[in-house]
């Protein structure tokens, strides 16, 4: 009987791809899933997986938080991926090689127009832009200049490009247009935050998908608009329509969403220029500074917008968040971010709260369906431009053996906004490239078998 260096014994395997869902043993050598069969099995190591699901590990194409406080959290909630594809960074050598080897789970990003925005108009902002990256229109040099390096991005490798409209106003629909030529040439898809918000005129949701589905009709980029009901809000039933007629007539348009009512954003950015409160129909009472658990005032938020950081915004309607999450055309994507401790539950419970309260407490998806979101469609999204994450998302002899295995009856999402480190229960075993991350509910220590996911260069 070979022996394998793991097996994951008597597991209900879910496989998003072929369907197969039937209880199985799994055997695992050198990274990657070597059998698969219902008869006993031998390994150097073994876990029991008995009650347990075992699905594909879960791929988060919008993760801020790539460090190590983040990977560790995202880990505990079943992500073996976490891939930074709105924002990006404008070096992506530097980028991947100050993760190389350093990773509890795999790590990716795009090639950003926003730091890249920020780096040619030498913007002040960190993370976000908050000066003339944000403002000001780009001289016909300085697009130039975000061209070539968002090219240089892409022959290093880069999965994607990723845009932020809503933080880089003054960049105009022709330097975005351009920006999506580059990424067409590489086969790379746009991930992108769209201008407008809900019904905002003169520029709302609806048009800031159509702005971007047009580039992409001109251009050929294949497109992903990112986290569509905290741009939707209340538009977002329109937003999902509008991705899905343009699938309908061919188009390589996709989407994602995160399972919570309230969003995250730099408290210093764009969003709040003047006019915040109309346009993202909220106003002070409905932020809230996460560090000290206040919600803000005229004041306070005044303070708090010279100082910089994130702020949580209570914007997007139930009905529209709901709506989001079963539709059939979104990813589950986290949209996370934590420093310090400080942050949005989303980061530590998105997908054990997809799979407690949508799957099995109010039955709004199949588990299989909530699988699919969560690992398939992200792998899917990618593979053209990475060929790897064919070997993602799913399981099968050959497939990267990036797995979780969870209790159905009892994984559920803890963290909260006071408390937004807790991390997800019901999660017994996660493996990132076989390596056993989460063993019998507890975080490993002192692993780094995270990859890098990036194109051939």
């Amino acid at each position: 009987m070979t022996t394998y260096e793991l097996v994951l014994k008597n597991g209900r395997v879910m496989d998003p791809e072929s369907g197969l869902d039937a209880v199985m043993n799994i055997g695992v050598s050198g990274g990657s899933v070597q059998a698969m069969s219902e008869k006993a099995m031998r390994g150097k190591e073994e876990l029991d997986a008995s009650g347990l699901v075992v699905a594909p590990g879960f791929i988060d194409m919008h993760s801020h938080g790539q460090d190590d406080e983040n990977y560790r959290i995202q880990a505990q909630d079943g992500v073996t991926t976490a891939l930074e594809l709105e924002v990006g960074t404008a070096d992506v050598d530097a980028w991947y090689a100050s993760r190389q080897g350093r990773s509890l789970i795999n790590y990716g990003a795009s090639a950003g127009h926003i730091p890249t925005r920020m780096k040619v108009l030498r913007d002040p902002g960190t993370f976000l832009p908050m000066g003339d990256a944000a403002h000001r229109r780009a001289t016909d040099g300085e697009v130039a200049e975000i061209l070539r390096t968002l090219k240089r991005g892409l022959e290093r490798g880069a999965p994607a490009v990723g845009f932020g409209l809503q933080y880089t106003p003054a960049a105009s629909g022709w330097e975005v247009l351009e920006a999506f030529r580059i990424a067409a040439r590489f086969g790379a898809s746009c991930h992108v935050h769209v201008r407008g918000m809900g019904h905002a005129e003169p520029i709302g949701a609806v048009e800031g998908v159509e702005e971007v589905i047009a580039a992409a009709a001109i251009t050929g980029a294949p497109l992903h608009v990112v986290h569509i009901s905290s741009s939707g809000l209340a538009a977002t039933g329109r937003l999902l329509q509008t991705v899905g007629e343009a699938r309908k007539r061919g188009m390589d348009v996709t989407t994602e969403c995160y399972p919570y009512t309230a969003g995250m954003s730099g408290i210093e950015s764009a969003i709040f220029d003047e006019g915040w409160q109309k346009k993202l129909g909220v106003d002070y009472g409905d932020l809230l500074w996460p560090a000290t658990g206040e919600r803000l005032t005229a004041e306070s938020f005044a303070r708090y917008r010279k100082q910089c950081g994130m702020v949580v915004v209570y914007f997007i309607p139930d009905p529209a968040m709901h709506a989001a999450v079963i539709s059939p055309l979104t990813a589950i994507a986290t949209d996370g971010y934590l420093r310090g401790g400080v942050g949005h539950p989303r980061t530590a419970g998105s997908y054990a709260r997809v799979l407690g309260h949508f799957a099995r407490e109010s039955k709004s998806l199949t588990l299989m369906d909530a699988i699919r979101k969560s690992a398939l469609l992200p792998a899917m999204r990618l593979e053209k431009r990475v060929p790897a994450m064919k070997n993602k998302g799913r399981i099968r002899v050959g497939a990267d053996a990036d797995l979780v295995a969870f209790d159905p009856k009892t994984v559920t999402d803890r963290a909260t906004y006071q408390q937004p480190t807790l991390p997800s229960a019901g999660f017994r075993h996660v493996l990132v490239a076989g390596v056993s991350v989460v063993r019998d509910d507890k975080l490993q220590q002192g692993l780094s078998p995270g990859k890098p996911i990036r194109a051939s260069f």
